[in-house]
């Protein structure tokens, strides 16, 4: 196969969690990524809206209906999408929810309910997913991690914004937490789908503002400036590494975490 020939998506069908996000962001990107390169797409989320005003950009993109605090819901999704299409080739684990971001003292329960979203809600669509890739023994399974799953909140970011580690307040762990383990899941998933030919990656972009030289924040200002590239992730950066890692392109490659953070956690 030529090389350029193996970074195609064509014929393959591809889910996209939180895929209709802000225009630009990374589910906006990663959908346009996987679309471009020749996949069927369908995007998926709790806003049927969104979701359909984002696809009608796209002719030929489709959506589907997806809470992943739902058991159902999930099942569902994936249910559909194999009805409609006879298969499941790739899915993107990008949705999340940011349901205890406000500081060490959340309620547990607050705590509980992200958790069951961002862990076990992620657990279970992985496992309908490959129970389908696994009876054509193919498939590959990205989950969007972060810069912030494998280092510590770094200080100098939140100089003079009063956020995070600039103040007395000690910030929420959970988002830590929760991409720390979604690396590891990464990892363990691989170790062992690896024998049904199913490739589990994972991709851990830095922070992520497509305009933030236009009005930049004190915060974009200092992570900009702790970034190896000077800048932050824009709304193309994640394209390539997404087709990659869901293409034959990165048929020997599984269990890695791709990091795409301009050097950031580099240092």
């Amino acid at each position: 196969m030529n090389v350029l020939e193996s970074f195609s998506c064509k014929g393959k069908v591809a889910l996209v969690t939180g895929g209709a996000g802000h225009q630009g962001g990374f589910g906006a990107q990663i959908s346009e990524a996987l679309y471009e390169a020749g996949a069927v797409v369908y995007t998926a989320s709790r806003n049927v809206e969104k979701l359909a005003a984002f696809t009608a950009r796209y002719p030929g993109m489709k959506y589907v209906e997806l809470d992943l605090a739902d058991e159902h819901s999930i099942s569902r999704c994936i249910e559909t999408i194999v009805r409609q299409e006879g298969k499941l080739d790739i899915l993107v684990n990008n949705a999340v929810l940011r349901a205890t971001l406000s500081g060490w003292d959340t309620p547990t329960e607050l705590f509980d309910r992200s958790m069951h979203v961002n862990a076990s809600g992620l657990f279970l669509i992985t496992r309908l997913a490959a129970a389908d890739m696994m009876k054509r023994r193919s498939g590959s399974i990205i989950n969007m991690a972060s810069y912030m799953g494998m280092l510590g909140l770094d200080p100098a970011n939140y100089k003079n914004t009063g956020m995070q580690t600039d103040g007395d307040v000690l910030p929420s762990p959970i988002y830590h937490y929760e991409k720390g383990g979604m690396i590891n899941f990464t990892r363990w998933a691989a170790s062992v789908l690896g024998r049904y030919n199913i490739r589990v990656n994972s991709i851990s972009p830095s922070g992520f503002d497509a305009k933030w030289q236009d009005h930049p924040s004190e915060f974009t200002r200092n992570h900009a400036e702790a970034t190896m590239l000077g800048r932050l992730c824009s709304a193309s950066d994640l394209k390539g590494g997404i087709v990659y890692l869901a293409s034959e392109a990165s048929s020997f490659v599984t269990g890695t975490n791709l990091v795409i953070d301009g050097g950031y956690s580099a240092k």
